[in-house]
């Protein structure tokens, strides 16, 4: 059969969105796919009007997720989509990737995957049953020096992994310090019928334990947490401190911060091994730093793939001094869902993608829960139980 592009759909990235452009860019960007259809908003006006600003048929523009289901799973095979993409608020994630898993379509979901740990086990089971392609878009693992980083850990180039520390600062609630009631970017994040138990460790501190997780293959084992809301008016954290203990005996610190002042998005890793250290920035892509313990230290760059890795090589689009960013990450998630999802149509057996699928969906939920239990404790220290 003849190569075509894939039809996608989304659910939620309406008016106001931040994430909705970001995952229709990452969607296409390689001529992979198209979106032809979706339900954009839970205002059905707005859904319409999101419609009409892509150029959509308006037949394939819904006012629900549970019509967009019904009638994409009416169509012939030739013309319903291929998969899905939900980018709605925490609250909607299961029960929209649940539905469309359940008519035979592929869903590549936002994070975190559930409101609950329960939830995310209901959800994989569906999607172990459904037999469709589920992806989880924790972007950051898609940059190619992450890659790389994850290349060098697994062949053993830094010995044995002693030590990690991961940080994700933010400063997008800061002003909410002087004053509790203001404006405050995506503020479901702050409300836990729609965003969840936690805030700040469900949006951001997801993101650092799974790069974490991804660049060294360690699991935690237990966890020492401290989450705190400095703004007023936040029921749930905008800051937390994590100690933790992976399987095997290596010692990590994760802090993830929405209230820190003059930051951006500072995500960063350090990797301490027997042999070697590693440093990545999320600020700064394109580069890897690697440290020897004489002090010697060697940049590698993005721009060379004659020196990385395959995968890490695959992931960059850009020559020398052209930095693949935030949205690059993203494409690349998609592109390796994409292979999998074209692997499936043409019966062809489906390997393990380089993606984040619902196993570290269910992961995610069970660090978020772990924490926000460990920071209401007495005790020292928590166990994580997936």
């Amino acid at each position: 059969m003849a190569q075509r592009k894939l039809r996608g759909g989304m659910v939620g990235g309406g008016p106001g969105a931040f994430i909705g452009p970001v995952h229709r860019m990452a969607a296409t960007m390689d001529g992979e796919a198209e979106i032809i259809a979706g339900c954009f908003s839970s205002d059905p006006e707005k859904s319409t009007q999101t419609g009409k600003d892509l150029c959509l048929n308006p037949a394939r523009v819904y006012g629900s997720y549970e019509e967009m289901v019904q009638k994409e799973a009416e169509l012939p095979e030739d013309e319903r989509i291929d998969f899905v993409s939900v980018v709605t608020p925490n609250v909607t994630h299961v029960p929209v990737s649940k539905a469309f898993c359940e008519a035979g379509f592929n869903v590549i979901c936002d994070k975190p995957m559930a409101m609950s740990l329960e939830q995310a086990k209901e959800l994989k089971q569906t999607v172990e049953e459904s037999g469709r392609i589920f992806a989880l878009t924790h972007n950051y693992t898609g940059y190619p020096m992450v890659k790389q980083a994850q290349h060098m850990v697994s062949a053993g180039e830094l010995g044995t992994v002693n030590k990690i520390v991961v940080e994700y600062p933010q400063g997008w609630l800061s002003g909410m310090l002087k004053n509790p009631e203001g404006p405050a970017i995506a503020g479901w994040r702050m409300d836990s019928e729609k965003a969840g138990i936690s805030c700040c460790m469900g949006d951001i501190g997801t993101h650092a334990e799974n790069l974490a997780r991804y660049i060294t293959g360690l699991e935690i084992d237990e966890l020492c947490a401290d989450l705190t809301s400095f703004i007023e008016s936040n029921p749930l954290e905008d800051d937390g401190n994590v100690l933790i203990r992976y399987r095997g005996g290596a010692r990590g610190i994760l802090f993830a911060s929405q209230i820190s002042a003059g930051e951006e998005n500072g995500l960063r890793i350090r990797v301490y091994g027997t042999e070697m250290g590693l440093e990545w920035r999320q600020e700064d892509p394109n580069y890897l730093i690697l440290k020897d313990p004489s002090g010697f230290k060697k940049i590698l760059s993005k721009g060379n793939p004659d020196i990385l890795c395959t995968r890490a090589a695959e992931a960059g689009r850009l020559p020398f001094g052209h930095p693949d960013g935030f949205i690059e990450a993203f494409a690349n998630i998609y592109l390796e869902a994409y292979r999998a999802i074209r692997a499936q149509m043409e019966n062809e057996q489906v390997s393990d993608g380089d993606f984040p699928t619902v196993d570290d969906g269910v992961i995610g939920n069970a660090f978020i829960e772990t924490v926000v239990e460990s920071s209401k404790s007495d005790a020292k220290w928590t166990k994580m139980n997936v």
